[in-house]
């Protein structure tokens, strides 16, 4: 299934809303509609129905608000850590430029195996798409080696440095492509935890940014969980290793369930007993 296991991981998730701003200009809309107004032509154009008013818009009509990343790194001791950063980080926003800006950089200066759900289609697409649109540097980012063995290449989907859970689990038949919530609540993982992504919009224009934020950070530790039993599920790591890395996870939820409720909900909803 998986070939390798670096010394650094990242497992990801993207959050959006509709960009205003480019609806305007795409739609030559004026300043006598608001913002709400022109929303609602974006999702008639991009086909909504009485059954589904807001419609998936197309990725650089969109704006990202949000990125959170879990994180697997094996220190020079042999040590294996895990954490977990967001961006924005805490309730407050943060221009998408520098959303954008400030994770490719990262990605570029750790150069970690990036895994997403969906994340060939979406998540890792709507990072590039919009990051021409802001005007974002990333050099280190988008550096492609001159042969696979000598660098990670993030635009190569034959390449291991971006996992899609997605696109390795599912298939092209009716049926047999889950979701990530699906995938994890069959496999005893936390999935949806009371929101989901038709919600971010609203809350975004409630001032919400933190729960948007919880909201991503769940999906990104959901997202974790499931690649780690598919490298359980490889032969990546052994039965025993496989327990202690999900304690890692366990013992870092239950030390932040002090301070981020959501931790703590996730913790309740998880089937671990190791």
């Amino acid at each position: 299934m998986l070939k390798t296991l670096p010394d650094t991981v990242w497992a990801f998730d993207c959050e959006w809303i509709p960009d205003v701003k480019a609806g305007r200009a795409v739609y030559f809309l004026g300043d006598d509609l608001t913002d709400d107004e022109v929303c609602n032509v974006m999702w008639k154009e991009g086909g909504a129905t009485e059954d589904m008013p807001r419609p998936f818009l197309k990725l650089i009509l969109s704006q990202v608000v949000s990125i959170a990343i879990f994180t697997r790194t094996v220190q020079d001791n042999g040590e294996v850590v895990v954490d977990m950063f967001s961006l924005p980080d805490g309730n407050k926003t943060m221009e998408e430029r520098e959303i954008i800006e400030r994770f490719l950089y990262g990605i570029g200066k750790k150069q970690p195996q990036l895994v997403g759900f969906n994340s060939h289609d979406s998540d890792l697409t709507i990072l590039l798409q919009r990051g021409v649109a802001c005007g974002v540097r990333a050099p280190s980012f988008s550096k492609r080696p001159n042969k696979p063995w000598e660098g990670y290449d993030y635009f190569s989907k034959s390449s291991e440095a971006h996992i899609d859970i997605r696109a390795v689990l599912g298939g092209w038949g009716r049926g047999s492509s889950p979701s990530l919530h699906q995938l994890a609540a069959s496999s005893g993982i936390p999935g949806k935890l009371g929101v989901d992504g038709n919600q971010v919009f609203d809350l975004w224009k409630e001032g919400k940014i933190k729960e948007i934020v919880d909201y991503n950070e769940c999906d990104s530790l959901t997202t974790y969980l499931v690649w780690l039993r598919m490298i359980n599920f490889s032969g990546l790591i052994s039965e025993d290793q496989y327990i202690v890395e999900q304690r890692m996870v366990f013992d870092f939820l239950q030390h932040g369930a002090k301070e981020k409720d959501h931790f703590k909900k996730f913790l309740e909803a998880w089937s671990f007993k190791g």
